[in-house]
């Protein structure tokens, strides 16, 4: 079976360094007023599901089902098929490879996936607009300026006044530190259905492993 590794840039770091051009101070407050947007939607989100569509660098696409509850809670559980998990219990993101038996565990601060997993972060300090040329969708680019190696996330929503803070999560790209990119997209959004902690377990497969992400 041909192993899969695009998921690894969900989580490895990223390197490059963006320069942000130099905008007229009506456009800055601008930009900070979708900041605070998406700040607000973050901060709105209880429990998000939705199909996703995962593409790396090569233009491999993967699928499956993602499952998200603040604070700090995700799953991706890809298509039958595929022996790759990532979850994240509130504390730790997990990569568990079923087919070799491994298990790599990293704080969620240190992913880019912290800037949508922390409510409690204020996007203003380490995040900026990326033009569209769409007024319907925003771009937001989000690193932590002082730890390059997190990475880099860009996360597309489009606006849409029955969504949270008036927000729909599309998408986003992540960077490793080859400057290797892999996108997702959502689709079939559902916000604020009951989730169980449960969903947030995973079952161990080292010899003599343990259940439930210990």
């Amino acid at each position: 079976m041909k192993r899969i590794v695009a998921p690894l840039a969900l989580v490895l770091a990223a390197t490059t360094a963006l320069v942000a051009p130099t905008v007229p101070a009506t456009a800055q407050q601008q930009d900070q007023s979708d900041l605070a947007k998406v700040n607000d939607y973050i901060r709105s989100v209880t429990t998000l599901t939705a199909d996703f569509s995962q593409t790396d660098r090569n233009g491999q696409t993967l699928t499956g089902k993602l499952t998200l509850k603040q604070p700090g809670k995700i799953r991706f559980q890809y298509q039958k098929g595929v022996p790759l998990l990532i979850v994240s219990d509130g504390k730790a993101l997990t990569m568990i490879d079923y087919e070799v038996r491994q298990v790599q565990r990293w704080p969620i601060g240190n992913s880019p996936l912290g800037a949508l997993l922390d409510p409690s972060k204020d996007l203003s300090k380490y995040g900026k607009l990326v033009p569209t040329g769409d007024p319907t969708v925003l771009s937001v680019e989000a690193r932590d300026p002082k730890r390059p190696e997190y990475g880099t996330i860009t996360m597309i929503f489009k606006r849409n006044a029955s969504a949270p803070a008036g927000l729909q999560l599309y998408g986003w790209v992540m960077l490793d530190s080859q400057n290797n990119r892999t996108a997702v997209r959502f689709s079939n959004q559902v916000y604020g259905a009951p989730v169980a902690d449960s969903a947030f377990r995973w079952t161990d497969p080292r010899p003599r492993g343990r259940s439930a992400g210990s």
